[in-house]
């Protein structure tokens, strides 16, 4: 009975992880096979170096012609974030606030688990469907290691696990919402808010010098915005991260303790 609902939930959510997965599979290996045409280029550095607000705000540091620039550039600094936070944040307001409005998760309150450990396997839940989207992205850059893209296995591994925390972070954050709320929509409006304005302070903040301030309360400066994919995840990055998605499950965890379910 404690893994039913983890397993009832995944099983929810196997269509929609499988398409992201797929695409994202296809998209990262499109960007480790490119690159061999690009990695003597200094054509895009120059572009860069004209513009460093427009590159910044998609999240460009450094040069793109070197490994991890190319990467942070066209995977971690971007399109693997939001897909991840796409998966996460949809799931975090439809497991408990998105239940509620279509009448299922009084029914489940009615089982033999208390609600806080409905919450915890949803969480299990969550973290199972960013797990699975963060290896796939690993084994598919690691691949990349053939089309003389070099990288490390711990540099990979490391840099998609703090991305997987990400998600699992925002996740958590709007499942939290919607367990204090009981609405979907807000939970979903909250969480999206939240992240978009973590991602443009963490980008923005090294060309913005009022901005630079506030890059340490941005949960993209401590996954992907302060250097990580070329100069690996740091514990002090993990921790951040940690602490973070624990105190929204906590969050979590006692709003849904005191919410009025239909």
């Amino acid at each position: 009975m404690r893994a039913e609902l983890t397993r009832l939930d995944l099983s929810a959510r196997r269509r929609s992880l499988s398409g992201y997965s797929a695409g994202m599979a296809l998209y990262a290996l499109v960007v480790v096979a490119l690159y061999p045409a690009f990695k003597h280029s200094t054509s895009l550095d120059n572009l860069i170096k004209s513009d460093s607000t427009a590159a910044a705000l998609f999240g460009v540091t450094g040069k793109i012609s070197s490994t991890g620039g190319w990467l942070n550039a066209n995977l971690y600094a971007n399109f693997f974030p939001l897909v991840m936070l796409l998966l996460t944040v949809g799931y975090g307001a439809a497991c408990l606030a998105g239940q509620d409005e279509d009448g299922t998760l009084g029914l489940i309150a009615t089982l033999p688990l208390r609600r806080g450990a409905v919450v915890v396997q949803k969480a299990a839940a969550l973290a199972l469907q960013a797990g699975t989207l963060g290896v796939v992205v690993a084994v598919c850059v690691l691949i990349g290691r053939s089309f003389d893209l070099r990288v490390s296995f711990g540099g990979v591994v490391s840099v998609s696990a703090a991305v997987f925390l990400l998600g699992l972070d925002f996740g958590l954050v709007t499942m939290a919402v919607g367990a204090l709320t009981g609405k979907k929509g807000t939970a979903i409006g909250v969480g999206a808010a939240i992240a978009a304005a973590s991602y443009l302070v963490s980008s923005l903040a090294p060309v913005v010098s009022w901005l630079r301030p506030a890059r340490y309360v941005s949960v993209f400066y401590w996954a992907v915005g302060n250097g990580q994919v070329s100069g690996g995840v740091s514990a002090g990055d993990y921790a951040v991260l940690s602490v973070v998605g624990l105190c929204a499950l906590f969050a979590a965890v006692v709003g849904f303790r005191h919410l009025d379910l239909h």
